[in-house]
Formats: structure tokens, sequence, C-alpha cells
């Protein structure tokens, strides 16, 4: 969060200093360059956040249509967003299978999801 905000501001200061550097003046070149690295810093920092989030997804949702599919025999239902499997990941495997089913028939929000749970199933391995 810190990151993201140096960045912005630097990309700011960065944009506001080459718009102060007409271009057939000393500096422009430099001043665009300096841009260019604030820019390409803050989609790093992007990347690097959202690439593992997205695999963290993948994983949670390969997991869950695993476990479902041991309990019921069945897939799990395509309709449910990564959201509300990711809530589900919390409900007992006696809860599982029924509240997957009104998660898809009832669009259950994520919290809607974990408030109906009774029986609580810990996940110690979330990074």
């Amino acid at each position: 969060m810190l990151l993201s905000f140096l960045l912005i501001g630097g990309i700011i200061i960065s944009i506001i200093n080459v718009i102060r550097h007409p271009a057939n003046s000393g500096g422009h070149v430099s001043a665009v360059l300096i841009t260019l690295l604030f820019v390409c810093g803050f989609l790093i920092s992007w990347y690097v956040r959202q690439f593992p989030i997205k695999a963290q997804d993948r994983a949670i949702r390969a997991e869950e249509g695993l476990r479902f599919f041991i309990i019921s025999g069945k897939a799990l239902d395509n309709r449910l967003t990564i959201g509300q499997i990711a809530a589900l990941r919390f409900a007992s495997d006696d809860e599982l299978v029924e509240l997957a089913a009104r998660a898809t028939a009832e669009n259950l929000s994520p919290s809607d999801i974990k408030k109906s749970i009774k029986n609580w199933r810990a996940d110690h391995h979330r990074v």
C-alpha cells in the first residue's frame, strides 16, 4: 500500500517534471526516462501482487472442487464465483454440498455463505 502511494506520487511528480522541461531544452530526455521508470515500477508492483493472488484462487478452486467431488461424487457448479468457493472452504464436510447448492440457487454472497456455516472448518494453510 505504501509502495503504491510512493510510486503514484513519483509518477505525478515526474510528469510535472516532463511538462516543465520543454522538448528543446536539456533534461527532457532524462525527465521522460524517470517517468517511464516510475510507470514500470508501478506495473511491476501491481503484477507482483496480482499473480500470487490469482494462483491462490486457482488452488482454492481446485482444492474445493476436489473436496466437493469426493464428498458428493459430482463436480462443483461452474456458476459459483471464486469468492463463493473461498467462503465454502470454511464449511464442514457435512454442510458443504447443501450450502454449495444453496449458494448457487440463491446467489449467496461470500459473507452470507460464511454466516450460514454452523460447523466451521479452519483453514490454517492460507498464505
